[in-house]
């Protein structure tokens, strides 16, 4: 069977791109978002992502894709794809979550509408720098400790932190290695975060200054929100950029 791009009204929810903190989005204030749900041994699991073109959705994850979406659980006009084709980078590296971006590209294109449209990328990319205040949106887990979740998108401003930081002693150090090809971000006082239980499944957008700057890609299990361990997120590199053309622009007309 066919992963589809998809939203229905019911679905177990399961691990996903988390935000800590923060508030729920205005209704369809952020039309470019997709739920993707993962088939996880007999559940499903839930994470996010992006809709980049008409017919492409850009994540982290394999999935089945929701879009339109606001509430996961409520009776909405939503859209139904069948997905084609799953283009995962080649040099994805699992252990360091080094290149983690794919793309989901949809047996047609999705109808552009109050409620879905395609997010911004940079034309270029350079660095975004520390202390840049960003976006992050999802669904999912709204507490480390209570675990309650969230069946309506949410968002939280995050601050981009320095790399040299988060590879610190006090940090990511002895866990994992922030590369040039990653973000962190967080908040200094904890408390605001996206955060990922099962690394490199979340897939959902880093909005700096109203463009889509990174992919929500993994976090220190059980630590969401902890400001000692925040969200690491992909990069929207030139190379990255440039991959995303190859792969798509065949496509296009």
């Amino acid at each position: 069977l066919s992963p589809l791009v998809d939203v229905v009204s019911y679905f177990y929810l399961g691990q996903s791109a988390d935000i800590i903190g923060g508030e729920e989005s205005v209704p369809h204030s952020r039309p470019y978002m997709a739920a993707l749900i993962i088939p996880v041994e007999g559940n499903t699991s839930l994470c996010g992502g992006t809709l980049i073109k008409r017919n492409w959705v850009l994540t982290a994850a394999h999935s089945i894709v929701f879009l339109g979406a606001h509430s996961l659980t409520g009776k909405q006009q939503q859209q139904r794809i069948k997905i084609i084709g799953r283009y995962g980078h080649p040099q994805y590296n699992e252990k360091t979550m080094e290149n983690d971006i794919m793309l989901l590209k949809m047996e047609k294109s999705a109808k552009i509408d109050q409620h879905v449209k395609c997010i911004e990328l940079p034309s270029t990319s350079n660095d975004v720098e520390a202390g840049t205040q960003c976006l992050v949106a999802g669904w999912g887990i709204t507490d480390n400790k209570s675990r309650n979740i969230s069946t309506m998108l949410r968002e939280v401003n995050v601050t981009v932190i320095q790399r040299s930081v988060c590879n610190d002693e006090n940090h990511y150090k002895h866990l994992m290695y922030v590369t040039s090809n990653m973000l962190c971000a967080g908040d200094d006082k904890g408390g605001k975060d996206a955060c990922t239980f099962k690394n490199g499944d979340s897939g959902g957008p880093l909005i700096c200054n109203g463009k889509q700057r990174g992919i929500v890609s993994f976090g220190a299990k059980s630590e969401c929100g902890n400001q000692r361990y925040p969200g690491i997120y992909t990069l929207l590199t030139e190379d990255y950029l440039a991959w995303l053309r190859e792969i798509t622009e065949p496509f296009t007309g």
